[in-house]
């Protein structure tokens, strides 16, 4: 009886052990595979622009509805110099009264569209960029540089907005719709609608409007957010002890503020530009970015061009740095 019951142990000893044998077998096969396709050439070349789009998406999604605050509150007070200012407290109140509180994540859809096309594409080439511009410095025996990043940055982000720019276009009408008479809003269903819409009563061309000051705005937005986030990381890793998250926290803030300061007033004039629309004489507000820049420094003052750098900054940084450290984690575990 013993003797049969000893066999019986055995038997399931070797049999337990066969099957961890072969779930190590099989965990050790599947992320063999994973790390060969994570390690293929030309998954290695659309990681940084995936993880940059999922990134920028996640953070859109956080930060929306400070984004809506901040449009409502660059189209208040259109031509006028004088009169009541409005603030983000006031915009928020106003928009809430006049609906829901869900009306804050107005053109939610075009804000993805957005950043599945412009942060995939600015992440993306500032990342290539800069592997290239490490690589030639490294054969010299060098270290790039704040012009090199600041060069990857401004490039990275004039292609990426040029390629954004229906999308952004979109959002601004879909989130300034709300602003119109009632008998003249369009009602846009979602990011599709507004841009089959536009397309049909403006032309497609109608979808690159304001594309030139978006594309500076980008390059300067890149410059202040991407040069200065990465060189200041740089310095901090150099010149301290924190820890790599604390160092992408202060990083992306600093580079949240440059970002700002240097994007802001090209950013007033796209919004002004995307958001006009013909009047009853056919004509339009402004006829391009520097007779826009002209009109609201005459009729409204120079500083109406940093009018809401308190809600802009607050968009910006805390995108910079959900998005930053999102990237970070992505790019960790792709490796």
């Amino acid at each position: 009886m013993s003797s049969t019951t000893s066999k019986a142990l055995d038997a399931a000893k070797s049999t337990t052990q066969s099957a961890k044998s072969s779930l190590r077998t099989m965990s050790e096969e599947t992320s063999t595979t994973t790390s060969s396709i994570l390690h293929h050439p030309y998954t290695r070349l659309a990681l940084p622009f995936v993880n940059g789009g999922l990134a920028g998406m996640t953070a859109t999604t956080v930060i929306q509805p400070i984004d809506m605050i901040k449009v409502r509150l660059q189209l208040a007070g259109e031509g006028v110099k004088t009169g009541p200012k409005p603030t983000p407290i006031s915009v928020t109140r106003d928009i809430i009264r006049q609906g829901k509180i869900g009306d804050l994540y107005t053109g939610l859809s075009a804000g993805l569209l957005r950043q599945a096309v412009y942060t995939t594409a600015r992440l993306g080439f500032f990342d290539t960029f800069m592997t290239l511009l490490k690589t030639n410095a490294e054969s010299r025996g060098n270290k790039v540089g704040f012009q090199e990043r600041a060069l990857a940055g401004l490039s990275a982000g004039g292609l990426a907005a040029m390629v954004g720019n229906p999308a952004d276009l979109a959002l601004i009408r879909m989130q300034s719709d709300g602003l119109k008479p009632a008998a003249e809003r369009a009602h846009y269903r979602s990011v599709v609608d507004a841009l089959t819409r536009i397309s049909k009563a403006e032309g497609v061309t109608a979808l690159w409007a304001g594309a030139y000051p978006t594309i500076v705005r980008a390059m300067a937005l890149n410059f202040g957010q991407l040069a200065f986030f990465s060189e200041t990381k740089d310095q901090l890793k150099a010149r301290t002890q924190w820890s790599q998250q604390t160092q992408t926290l202060s990083a992306s803030a600093v580079a949240g503020f440059f970002a700002s300061f240097f994007s802001l007033p090209f950013d007033f004039v796209k919004t002004r530009l995307q958001k006009q629309s013909r009047g009853k004489d056919g004509q339009l507000p402004y006829k391009g970015m520097a007779d826009c820049f002209r009109k609201v420094a005459r009729d409204e003052g120079l500083l109406r061009f940093y009018r809401g750098f308190g809600t802009y900054y607050v968009r910006i940084a805390p995108h910079a740095m959900v998005t930053l450290i999102v990237a970070d984690w992505l790019g960790f575990i792709t490796k």
